[in-house]
């Protein structure tokens, strides 16, 4: 049995989804979970029109005409025949959105953003569905909601694994039994809390959810599909030149997910280890190409070459907070400020620690950063640099150190065996 899970930018138009069906044919006589991101761009789409609903900013009736247009763009191409059921779906999905943005909010805004945003998923699964039916690929349209359970940590849900996993067994497996060619459709990102109500696992959770479900089906193996021939030692966005990597170990792939390496979910990989099943990132313009490999350190072919990963997260804050009596920072003001943190859901992404200072860099989220520093300000004195870049090198040298400071002002350096860190801002 095996897990494929298919990203935006694979059903991002009417011809990504012909192109996913042209990926199944290709493993006709398999096993198959099939999970599905929102199309293209409209989980940001839909962020929008969360923000739109939930502070009254915008026009929420305007953004949700957007996404319906998307939407039936891509019906209108896949589908010449305006009575197919797909219309009626997709069509029920969007009236969910427009009873949601008509009422006042109930909650908190994380809580409106994972009702709102996890329709992406609900209307892409049916699209892609709908087209492998078409097509002769047979398939059954499954609502993750229904096997993936999690708390009600909105937008950042964690996974209940033991009601998970029995839901798992209880309504995928029996779809996907060895022997029967049964292929399942369904949804990456959402879960669904005990009083139903949607969650989402983070953004570009669907990695996750592919890992999940793996594990639990124990899968052969579990392959993302990307617009890029595996994982790349360096974004594309930054780097003109960039080289695949053939294969990695499950630990350096975590390294670099936990860097900021975007082409998998930091959440992705735990699961895939502790079941031993390999994951394989392709591209989906050359479905028969090898991809990239990782696996256990044992199976990881002999000839591995080790080549610099370059990882660049923009949009940064560097926050230093120093006691107001210029007292040392010890155990108990980092147990407060971290708790501080964690009370506000920023996530720390470098950690430098001085006798007098404690500085992190984190990502610049305008909602929750002024009020955290707000709060630290309590008690600390806080000082911060904005629109600053966070750069890490895997596999590092002199040389690529080199090529990525060069007319950057150096806030923070740090370095280990494998792994060079800085905190940069341009040099007008």
């Amino acid at each position: 049995m095996l897990v494929f899970k298919f990203g935006g930018a694979s059903v991002k138009d009417a011809s990504a989804v012909k192109n996913v069906g042209e990926v199944m044919k290709l493993y006709s006589n398999e096993e198959i979970v099939v999970v599905v991101s929102a199309m293209g761009k409209m989980t940001n789409a839909l962020e929008k029109l969360a923000g739109a609903y939930f502070y009254k900013k915008g026009n929420p009736q305007s953004t949700l005409k957007e996404i319906k247009d998307y939407h039936i763009e891509i019906l209108n191409e896949l589908f010449t025949d305006e009575k197919h059921s797909i219309y009626d779906d997709v069509n029920n999905i969007l009236v969910e959105l427009e009873w949601i943005i008509e009422d006042k909010p109930i909650k908190d805004y994380d809580f409106e953003y994972d009702q709102i945003v996890s329709m992406g998923e609900m209307i892409s699964t049916k699209i892609v569905s709908a087209w492998l039916i078409k097509n002769d690929i047979c398939n059954i349209w499954v609502d993750c909601r229904d096997f993936i359970k999690t708390d009600n940590t909105y937008r950042e849900a964690k996974l209940n694994w033991e009601d998970t996993e029995a839901c798992v067994n209880k309504v995928v497996a029996p779809l996907v039994e060895k022997g029967k060619r049964g292929i399942v459709v369904t949804q990456g990102f959402v879960g669904v809390t005990s009083e139903n109500f949607n969650t989402t696992l983070g953004r570009e959770g669907s990695d996750y959810s592919a890992a999940i479900i793996g594990s639990i089906l124990k899968a052969e193996t579990v392959t993302i599909w990307k617009d890029v021939a595996g994982v790349l030692n360096a974004d594309p966005k930054w780097f003109k030149e960039t080289e695949k990597l053939d294969a990695l170990s499950y630990h350096d792939a975590i390294e670099l997910s936990f860097f900021g390496a975007t082409i998998i979910h930091p959440k992705t990989l735990k699961p895939l280890q502790n079941r031993g099943i390999p994951l394989y990132v392709k591209s989906f313009y050359n479905p028969k190409e090898e991809g990239t490999l990782i696996t256990s350190t044992k199976e990881l072919p002999a000839d591995v070459e080790e080549k610099p990963s370059f990882i660049f997260k923009v949009d940064q804050i560097l926050i230093s907070i120093l006691p107001k009596d210029y007292s040392f920072i010890v155990e108990e003001n980092l147990s407060d400020i971290f708790r501080i943190f964690a009370n506000f859901s920023v996530k720390i992404n470098l950690i430098q620690h001085a006798a007098l200072s404690f500085s992190v860099c984190v990502d610049g989220d305008r909602r929750k950063l002024p009020l955290l520093i707000k709060e630290l300000q309590k008690d600390y004195k806080v000082l911060y640099n904005e629109d600053v870049e966070l750069v890490t090198i895997r596999n590092y040298n002199q040389d690529t150190i080199d090529r990525v400071i060069q007319k950057k002002k150096i806030f923070v350096e740090q370095k280990s065996r494998q792994t060079a860190r800085f905190v940069v801002k341009n040099v007008d």
